[in-house]
């Protein structure tokens, strides 16, 4: 028998059966090869954002061959300026990183930082009570910006396009300008006050001293040019160059405290995830100085306790709330800048999860009065995005200027505006902040020290499929990332996760707060009747983003929560979200 060469070929002389095995072999081998590779092998990229010119700058980046970390400097750089009232170079925020090649989670913390010159009774009077509004609208109501510095090392450490060609995006839109829509009108007749006392943020935001009509163009000179010298020469350039001390000269002419020793100190910080597993899924979600890591691993092991699948829709209801009820108590007592405040392990433990849950009561709502201690709250403005690339790559980010258009100043020359995070600390022990809550020990002023938050960027994973989600909504956002969770254990799409209606309880004040047919009538009279105080939201809340990739067949995900104006593509069946506008929501 002859080999395939027709020359005796190169099975010549071997045994026919080992010959059949050859070819057969080789055969296979073609076949691998000619065939085209599981549609795994064959990913495209997601990614959902707040605003479309943010999701169309990611998009951009991703297919010019940038990873999910470029995509997510640009996406952070274009939402600081088209969402002035959401975030900003003057903020700060989280992102929660996956490296996919080496399986690495980590947190880039750029949260803001007290300046040096704060004190725990800087907005008190001398009777020791809280100056209304001080903490909340001017210069000493500003934090030291973490976001510039945080978007910088990422693109550096993480990234692989140059900083100024993922800065690029922004820069057009702030020297081109962009036109303004309903939430932009809406948020800056909220602060219009605020606005008019800087002369600066009147001439950039405001139209003849009044709220710009849709359509309006907003320009921002000033921060194009601040942006074109952090491209030349990097995120030093905001801290320690004309930069800062532009920002340093208009805080202090302002009445502010801020000194350049604050900037030249600040520094990124990159953090462990919390982890933690409920049922099947495994949970990271972000550390202290967030909240929310620890909040949600709280409450999904006080949930783990019960077999919620064999109780009646009233009973799973009532069992979350007081899971809510007594996680965000303990938040209350024990969270802040870990760097200040040192955080009990056993927050995270299934054991004293387990001591929490025995004092639930199936038939009657735990009085908040009765678990005693103060919580502690933040400003619900805030943006959140989220992306997945080729190679599996993923980012979640949260950002925020704290309350609509921050503290209202912009710091003159340089354009940036500035946040208002200082309302995030607790003036003073058991007084209400800008949202009615309290705060205490743990998260008291101090200089350096980062404020507490409730920003929940969060990745899910039930080995079948993954998510990379987050939202904005201040002390809701923990609560709606863990029904968020419950409804993707349940198998849910992305547009069905960020439509679903939102129930939420935070400790105090003791209801529950919830969106429209979150709860029918029969429910809600149940829940009273076991002494559950209700109070609807009146409006929608929140503003989700949400991607998900099935492992398997590489399928892709991808919505934008319907209350907000974001929009939400697929790269591998060109779907996309079209924008939404709700003008009926209110500041998250």
């Amino acid at each position: 028998m002859r080999g395939s060469s027709g020359r005796g070929g190169i099975f010549a002389g071997l045994p026919a059966g080992l010959r059949l095995r050859i070819f057969f072999g080789l055969a296979l081998a073609c076949a691998l090869v000619l065939v085209p590779p599981p549609a795994s092998a064959a990913r495209g990229y997601a990614l959902a954002t707040a605003h479309p010119l943010a999701t169309r700058a990611g998009e951009h980046v991703l297919k010019e061959g940038g990873n999910a970390f470029d995509a997510a400097v640009a996406v952070s750089a274009v939402l600081a300026v088209v969402e002035p009232y959401s975030s900003g170079f003057g903020g700060g925020g989280f992102w929660l990183l996956h490296e996919a090649a080496s399986g690495r989670d980590v947190m880039v913390d750029g949260r803001e930082t007290a300046p040096s010159a704060a004190s725990a009774g800087m907005y008190l009077d001398r009777d020791g009570k809280v100056i209304a509004d001080l903490s909340v609208n001017g210069a000493l109501a500003a934090g030291i910006p973490g976001m510039p510095a945080a978007i910088a090392h990422i693109a550096k450490r993480y990234g692989s396009l140059p900083l100024a060609r993922l800065l690029a995006p922004a820069i057009h839109y702030a020297e081109g300008g962009f036109a303004a829509d309903a939430r932009f009108e809406r948020f800056a007749r909220l602060r219009l006050d605020a606005l008019k006392a800087s002369a600066e943020a009147s001439a950039v935001f405001l139209s003849k001293g009044q709220p710009p009509p849709p359509g309006a163009i907003i320009r921002q000179p000033g921060l194009a040019a601040t942006l074109r010298r952090m491209a030349v020469h990097g995120g030093d350039e905001f801290y320690r160059g004309r930069t800062a001390h532009g920002m340093v000269a208009a805080v202090t002419r302002a009445g502010g405290i801020w000194r350049m020793k604050d900037l030249e100190a600040y520094a990124v910080v990159e953090r462990r995830p919390v982890r933690f597993k409920y049922k099947n899924v495994s949970i990271v979600s972000a550390s202290p100085p967030s909240s929310g890591g620890i909040v949600l691993a709280q409450i999904f092991n006080i949930l783990a306790q019960f077999r919620l699948d064999e109780m009646s829709p009233l009973q799973r209801t009532h069992h979350t709330i007081e899971a809510m009820r007594r996680a965000y108590r303990d938040r209350s007592i024990w969270l802040g800048d870990p760097g200040f405040t040192e955080i009990p392990r056993r927050l995270t433990s299934t054991g004293y999860a387990a001591v929490l849950a025995r004092g639930i009561d199936p038939n009657r709502a735990t009085p908040s009065a009765a678990l005693e201690p103060e919580p502690q709250s933040e400003g619900r403005d805030t943006t959140h995005f989220s992306i997945i690339d080729a190679a599996g790559n993923r980012v979640a980010a949260t950002l925020s200027v704290n309350y609509p258009f921050g503290c209202g100043l912009v710091a003159g020359a340089t354009g940036v505006l500035l946040n208002n995070e200082m309302d995030d600390f607790a003036a003073a022990p058991g007084v209400a902040n800008l949202y009615g809550l309290t705060g205490g020990a743990a998260n008291a002023i101090a200089p350096g020290k980062r404020m507490l938050s409730s920003m929940s960027p969060t990745f899910a994973d039930d080995g079948k499929r993954v998510a990379v989600l987050g939202t904005p909504g201040g002390s809701r956002i923990i609560t709606m990332v863990m029904a968020a969770i419950m409804k993707f254990i349940d198998g849910g799409t992305a547009a069905e996760i960020v439509s679903m209606p939102r129930v939420h309880h935070q400790y105090l004040p003791d209801e529950i707060v919830f969106e429209a047919h979150a709860l029918d009538t029969g429910t809600a009279r149940q829940l009273q009747s076991m002494g559950h105080r209700l109070a609807e939201a009146g409006r929608a809340y929140g503003n989700m983003q949400i991607v998900i990739r099935d492992h398997r067949s590489g399928a892709l995900d991808a919505a934008s929560d319907p209350r907000g104006g974001g929009s939400a593509l697929n790269s591998r069946t060109t779907a996309r979200r079209q924008p939404n506008e709700n003008n009926g929501a209110p500041p998250e």
